[in-house]
């Protein structure tokens, strides 16, 4: 899966998962990406960074070759997730949302908004860093930041308490 950083026409940002790029260009295409906050289908791919390859100070890749094994992770299973068809079999994603989804989304904007007042920006040392405070390596704080679906895994398995947040978050540095 990969993951990329969408604009609508109207600047609302989001994200979507998609097997690949020609997925995505594929299902945009047919009219099947659509803005989750405004409902129109006229998106593209956000300005993202390049890859960087991980730290020697980080755990491995779970792929071939990449030095000590780990435990089979078997706890997490990837969930079936519901398809809805609206009028005519037209997709509900490329309807405008109704009123009462679209104040549901707002109030969760701003929950969301609202939990990260007290919470500190930590990256992609996200998963790093929660693993120490969960080991009491460090002090606890509030936090947020990235973490592969591997990583989200792996810190769910060893009962480090995560959460994924609705909306993306632009790092702070990304911020006008």
């Amino acid at each position: 899966m990969i993951v990329f950083d969408l604009n609508c026409e109207h600047g609302h940002r989001f994200e979507g998962w998609f097997k690949s790029s020609s997925a995505f260009e594929d299902q945009k295409a047919r009219g099947l990406v659509s803005c989750a906050e405004c409902g129109t289908t006229t998106v593209s791919k956000a300005p993202m960074a390049p890859a960087v390859p991980a730290k020697s100070n980080t755990l491995p890749d779970s792929g071939p070759n990449s030095g000590p094994e780990r435990a089979p992770q078997t706890d997490v299973q990837p969930q079936a997730v519901p398809v809805l068809a609206g009028k005519e079999g037209q997709s509900v994603s490329n309807a405008p949302p109704p009123a009462e989804v679209k104040k549901a989304m707002e109030a969760l904007a701003k929950a969301q908004a609202k939990a990260l007042e007290n919470s500190t920006y930590v990256g992609k040392d996200f998963a790093k860093q929660s693993r120490e405070m969960h080991y009491g390596e460090r002090d606890a704080e509030v936090i947020h930041g990235q973490a592969s679906l591997e990583e989200a895994k792996e810190l769910v398995n060893e009962g480090v308490q995560v959460a994924p947040l609705p909306f993306p978050v632009a790092p702070p540095e990304k911020l006008n």
